[in-house]
């Protein structure tokens, strides 16, 4: 593969709240400037203890049982990171803080969860952005992209940190786009057996989009393989199995250009892994439409 190193330079963090986040909202971004030569690190806020578990190879890890699953996703997480050949921290050292759950969930009482975190996370996150100085910063939107508690607040610390360093020149939110989701959620016909189709606005995406990152096939595959590497979480519909997961899922789609490939995390409701990743301009200066190199960010 011959690489094209003209971001060389551009240095590039990207603050997630859980293991899988990285890979299903920016996994083909991060796969994109990394190739393109620049310096790219993920900084991810919670092992995902919360999380439920897909296949019962590792059903009993879960929160309720042996609670173990945190640290089995920290594999999953380093799996995902060298395939898209980026680099990877955990705030405040792995299990510092621990996720936070849903809105409601028990797992928000913690004394170690990520939304009792207070001025430690944003102090620790500052201490990364000082060694790392990125140009450019990757998060959530105030929203958290869907209501998750850990995602508001990756989405506050970042911006309370940056504010507290100098050099940083963007922040992009990452967000999904309603055109394109509508349009690949359209195109599958038939879900997996056991899998439903999503209800009406049932899969929170944004009318706004600022910028689109059109996946080429090297992106794209990186995209999928770094999902796929998170099997405890997210389930692919392309007959593929693993040690995790051994049952194949297959679905149908009727355009392979809205939805190549079909996945769904555990709620089994059938999604599409879209060729554009989306985002939203959250500070900063707006991309020149004359842009020339790392200098001005990213040419999208």
């Amino acid at each position: 593969m011959t690489l094209n190193n003209d971001l060389s330079g551009l240095r590039v963090v990207v603050v997630h709240a859980h293991p899988d986040d990285e890979a299903i909202t920016t996994g083909g971004v991060l796969h994109h400037l990394a190739t393109r030569g620049a310096d790219v690190n993920v900084v991810t806020c919670t092992l995902g203890e919360q999380g439920e578990v897909i296949g019962e190879t590792w059903q009993q890890l879960v929160n309720g049982d042996a609670d173990q699953l945190g640290g089995f996703r920290i594999h999953e997480l380093l799996s995902s990171l060298r395939i898209l050949g980026v680099s990877g921290c955990f705030l405040g050292g792995a299990g510092r803080w621990r996720d936070s759950g849903m809105v409601g969930d028990p797992a928000n009482d913690h004394p170690r969860s990520f939304v009792r975190s207070g001025e430690e996370a944003e102090d620790k996150l500052v201490g990364i952005f000082t060694a790392l100085r990125p140009h450019l910063v990757i998060t959530y939107g105030p929203d958290g992209g869907y209501g998750h508690p850990d995602h508001i607040r990756a989405h506050e610390i970042t911006h309370g940190a940056a504010g507290r360093v100098e050099g940083i020149q963007r922040i992009l939110w990452a967000v999904t786009g309603r055109a394109d989701l509508k349009a690949g959620l359209a195109a599958i016909s038939a879900v997996p057996t056991g899998w439903r189709s999503a209800g009406d606005e049932e899969l929170a995406c944004q009318d706004r989009v600022d910028f689109a990152l059109e996946l080429d096939d090297r992106d794209y595959h990186a995209k999928v393989e770094s999902m796929r590497a998170h099997a405890t979480q997210l389930w692919i519909a392309d007959g593929s199995v693993s040690e995790t997961n051994p049952h194949a899922a297959f679905a149908e789609v009727t355009d392979r250009a809205a939805a190549p490939v079909v996945f769904a995390l555990s709620n089994l409701i059938a999604q599409p892994v879209m060729r554009r990743e989306h985002f939203q301009l959250g500070a900063g200066t707006a991309l020149p439409a004359d842009a020339q190199g790392p200098a001005d960010g990213l040419q999208w």
